[in-house]
């Protein structure tokens, strides 16, 4: 329904919110590298928009760059209480 700010996000916005889950806190370089190929400023916007994820700690490399971590929407969206609840990630292969 309108308006309940979840809209259905694309195959891509879910595999970057996993590698998220799965791996934070992660920058976006380090994501870019693990899918192959750039992982764009808006997509990232759309999963903050949504509140599924929020700024971790700034990375120790070279540049300090942020870090980006899911948050309790996220848990409570995808009905986990933690995230030790996710399935193993060779599970999602």
């Amino acid at each position: 329904p309108a308006g309940q700010g979840a809209k259905e996000l694309s195959q891509l916005e879910t595999l970057v919110l996993m590698c998220i889950a799965y791996f934070q806190p992660i920058t976006r370089g380090e994501l870019s590298s693990f899918f192959g190929k750039e992982v764009s400023r808006d997509l990232i916007g759309v999963l903050r928009a949504q509140e599924l994820i929020a700024s971790g700690p700034r990375s120790p490399q070279p540049g300090a760059p942020y870090t980006y971590v899911t948050t309790k929407n996220f848990l409570s969206q995808f009905g986990l209480d933690t995230l030790r609840q996710l399935p193993d990630f060779e599970a999602l292969e």
